[in-house]
């Protein structure tokens, strides 16, 4: 592998950095405070080429590969988790199962408008009682003339509120397992769509998460993604993409508390002296840097992987598990580092703190992605019945 970026790279991240710090970066703190989903914003990220980054050009996407992509969530994941979770959303969980499971009419139909942000996606996948175990699906398709009525719920969907179509998983034979599962393209404009805004977040203030009711949903059969029976294939593949942004934007996370941390330690003075000549503040900070490039070769690693056409679920896990971890104790540490300063907004990493703690929760578990990673040692799969 080579770690050095091509000149196109090393243009897209300079970009994306300039973007994220002259645009986001000054919207962030005020649509946390008050719990804003700017969706102006949004359109911004749209007209930046960031929604569908991975998709080709074709279809409207920007056509990058996944290490170019991380470089994009890397930049703007460091100043704003909510917008990050934007681009993951939209990108690594709807756009990458339509481009790989989708038939070229539901291509042509959705793509273009995700890429261009004329339409948010949501992936609906976890429910009240179905997280960690993503084939037990609560949710149930029937089949009727025409195509499917869907009933069930949903839970911490991401840009649930605002997606005008939801990638919904659910179960159309019970009996069969995970092998009975579906996958549908559901236009969210019907009444039986119902979603409610979930309020009292920890972090994530800015991000739109909705709950959401699914009554007598309607899915014509040409909604249908891949074929019955191969909904959790195409939930695996999602997350796959998923847990490679979300790891790319804790990376960022990592930079920039480590950037921030070494700011304000070279200016805050005490003892007649900036802290940063403490031994022990240093010692912080030399953490903070080496998790952050640890991290960081863990998520080009598994980029590469993904752009070679390698098999890269154990490595694509491996950087999300430690890349979370690594963000959460970067956030840690930054808040010490400020002192009672980081404990108020006036400092981004006191945001930071409270976004990153998601982060090891959802696209599976820390604990989830360890027994991945064991299941490619022992080749023993505790996650799927047999």
């Amino acid at each position: 592998m080579d770690f050095s970026l091509t000149d196109e790279q090393e243009l897209v991240r300079a970009t994306a950095k300039q973007f994220a710090h002259e645009v986001v970066a000054p919207r962030a703190r005020e649509s946390a405070r008050n719990a804003r989903f700017d969706v102006e914003l949004v359109g911004k990220i749209a007209e930046q080429g960031y929604l569908g980054a991975i998709v080709p050009r074709e279809y409207g996407g920007a056509g990058l590969d996944y290490r170019t992509y991380g470089l994009v969530v890397e930049a703007v994941g460091g100043v704003d988790s909510a917008m990050r979770t934007v681009i993951s959303v939209q990108t690594s969980l709807v756009c990458s199962a339509i481009l790989r499971w989708g038939t070229e009419e539901q291509k042509q139909a959705w793509l273009p408008r995700l890429c261009s942000g004329e339409a948010l996606g949501c992936f609906c996948l976890t429910e009240p009682d179905t997280g960690s175990d993503a084939a037990n699906q609560r949710t149930r398709a029937a089949k009727v003339d025409g195509g499917w009525r869907i009933t069930g719920s949903k839970m911490w969907i991401s840009l649930g509120n605002h997606a005008k179509l939801a990638l919904v998983f659910a179960q159309t034979d019970p009996e069969k397992g995970h092998r009975g599962l579906a996958a549908f393209l559901v236009d969210t404009d019907q009444d039986g769509f119902q979603p409610q805004e979930i309020h009292g977040k920890m972090g994530l203030h800015a991000s739109d998460t909705a709950s959401i009711a699914l009554d007598d949903v309607f899915a014509p059969d040409a909604a249908l993604l891949g074929e019955v029976g191969d909904g959790f294939k195409v939930a695996m593949g999602a997350l796959d993409s998923g847990r490679f942004s979300v790891a790319a934007g804790c990376v960022g996370i990592c930079q920039d508390c480590l950037d921030e941390s070494t700011r304000y330690a070279t200016e805050r003075r005490q003892f007649d002296r900036p802290i940063a000549s403490f031994q022990l503040v240093q010692a912080m900070l030399a953490e903070m840097r080496v998790k952050t490039d640890a991290a960081r070769l863990l998520v080009w690693r598994a980029g590469w992987l993904k752009d070679t056409g390698q098999p890269n679920t154990t490595e694509t896990s491996i950087a999300k598990l430690f890349a979370t971890e690594a963000a959460q104790w970067c956030a840690n540490e930054a808040i010490q580092v400020h002192g009672g300063a980081g404990y108020v907004d006036d400092h981004p990493v006191e945001r930071h703190f409270r976004d990153v703690r998601v982060t090891t929760l959802y696209e599976g578990t820390s604990q989830i992605q360890r027994l991945i990673i064991g299941r490619s040692l022992t080749g023993i799969n505790a996650l799927v019945p047999s």
